[in-house]
């Protein structure tokens, strides 16, 4: 069957147009890639201003990625169904939407609805940006150069967002951070509109609602489970949450096997090379994602840096994964597919164990040489991992695809956070105060700054000297054990990817 999405002629597979297309594209990556690296340098003064406790706080920062996961197959293959532009229009105008309600939020249970509302408005973005980067580029080698401009800009988000995030903090209120997302939506929007094409499968069958359901429940519920679990240790809580998000996992997959057109496609998994990328970047972006969500606070609250001063700080990985995303589908052609994402991997986990030795006075140059080779090592797998994926599939299953590859990065992180995050706050609460210190310094290290700046000097002086080195004990903690994660992720890319190879011609 012949359609316009399967082109047989040269002017097709060079569709006019396609690159000023990728740049519209590419703010969506930025919109999404910005919100989650402002937050980091945001949670001191939210801390300051709303005054969560240390489980709020682990919320506010992983709920976005909790619903996110748990939602992207889902509108990966809405898209597919009702039309990727569509979706991602109607997305990237919740988004803003919603970022305006974060940026106004008033208390910790109402900031925790809006990331998780958020979250909602997020799935539909990114699962239809790769999507319609495999429908626009059917030439490989350029598939894979849009590919790696794609990344780059994600990793390019990841530094505007904290400079940028910087600036705003030091000028505005915390809430300013949500609203640079406005812009960028606004002009993805009007200009997305007259260059995007519209794709979807032209044989999608109905949008299963019982599978929606059954995805969302058994993420989440697999997701809560492991954060109490590393929170508060076993519980009927966790056992209960686990075991629903296990039941409802097992019922999905089972229900995806027999239905005649699935929402997500099980034997996509049959590949060892897809599911080799898509392990990848789950444990990668695991190991990461804990310290990335700490790091700020250590830059802050430890080395009592200024929001730009560590916004700025935290630009060598962006600027490395950068320029390792533009070549890496060059580098992969010319070694292999397996060398470059295992290489990125073994990299990316020996600057996390050198980030092991950091303490209170840590000079910048070890930190710095750490974040870029992070970034270089990222940069190259996850650009390769992701043409893996949807070099993979037909084009009319690139949305599907596409949102697996977004969900293990999105489940990672949510994951990542959940257990680094909470091994980092189990650490820090052990550490021993001054007599008649309220509790709210063990509840977070933003905490114990509030709590010192009511005490008489000597007493803050002791309080903030134990909070900092408990703080920094249990990233050090979270750093190794991504670092072994990283690590395992590299041998399991070595083995799984064995064989794999990019496309080199149209097809």
């Amino acid at each position: 069957m012949t359609s316009a999405l399967q082109p047989t002629t040269p002017e097709a597979v060079k569709r006019p147009g396609r690159w000023l297309a990728l740049g519209v594209l590419v703010l969506a990556v930025l919109l999404v890639a910005v919100d989650a690296t402002v937050l980091g340098l945001a949670t001191p003064y939210i801390s300051e201003d709303l005054k969560p406790s240390g489980t709020q706080l682990l919320w506010i920062g992983d709920v976005y990625s909790f619903v996110i996961a748990g939602l992207l197959v889902s509108m990966g293959s809405l898209g597919d169904r009702v039309g990727r532009k569509k979706l991602l229009l109607i997305g990237a105008t919740a988004f803003g939407a919603i970022s305006v309600l974060n940026a106004y939020a008033a208390t910790p249970e109402l900031l925790i609805l809006a990331r998780a509302l958020l979250g909602v408005a997020g799935a539909t973005l990114m699962p239809a940006t790769l999507a319609l980067i495999r429908n626009l580029f059917h030439d490989p080698r350029e598939r894979s150069l849009a590919i790696g401009i794609w990344g780059a800009t994600a990793s390019a988000g990841t530094a505007v967002g904290p400079v940028a995030g910087g600036f705003l903090l030091e000028h505005f209120w915390w809430g300013s951070v949500f609203l640079i997302n406005l812009p960028v939506m606004a002009v993805l929007v009007v200009v997305g509109i007259k260059l995007l094409p519209e794709s979807r499968n032209p044989a999608p069958g109905p949008w299963d609602l019982t599978s929606v359901t059954l995805s969302l429940v058994g993420v989440i519920g697999v997701v809560y489970a492991v954060k109490e679990l590393a929170t508060h240790g076993l519980s009927l809580d966790a056992l209960g949450a686990a075991a629903l998000g296990a039941g409802a996992l097992h019922w999905f997959v089972r229900r995806q096997l027999v239905l005649p057109i699935p929402l997500l496609d099980m034997r996509l998994f049959r590949n060892r090379g897809f599911s080799g990328a898509v392990l990848a970047d789950l444990l990668t972006i695991l190991g990461l994602s804990g310290l990335v969500f700490f790091l700020s606070q250590y830059l802050q609250l430890v080395q009592g840096r200024r929001p730009f001063e560590a916004g700025l700080a935290e630009l060598p990985a962006a600027v490395g994964a950068v320029a390792a995303g533009l070549v890496a589908g060059s580098f992969a052609r010319r070694f292999s597919v397996r060398s470059v994402v295992a290489g990125g991997l073994a990299a990316v986990g020996l600057a996390l164990a050198a980030l092991t030795v950091v303490d209170q006075s840590t000079g910048y140059p070890l930190i710095g040489t750490a974040l870029l080779v992070v970034g270089v090592g990222a940069g190259f797998s996850f650009t390769v991992t992701a043409d893996v994926i949807l070099s993979g599939v037909p084009k009319e299953q690139a949305g599907a695809a596409s949102a697996v590859s977004e969900t293990a990065y999105e489940l990672g992180a949510a994951l990542g956070i959940a257990l680094l995050g909470s091994i980092v706050t189990g650490v820090y609460r052990g550490f021993p105060a001054p007599p008649g210190t309220p509790a709210e310094a063990h509840e977070s290290l933003g905490g114990a700054v509030e709590v010192a700046s009511a005490l008489p000097a000597d007493n803050a002086d002791a309080l903030m000297t134990a909070a900092r080195e408990a703080f920094v004990n249990g990233l050090a903690f979270a750093a190794g054990i991504g670092s072994a994660v990283l690590l395992a992720a590299s041998a399991a890319a070595w083995f799984l990817l064995r064989d794999q190879r990019l496309e080199d011609a149209p097809r």
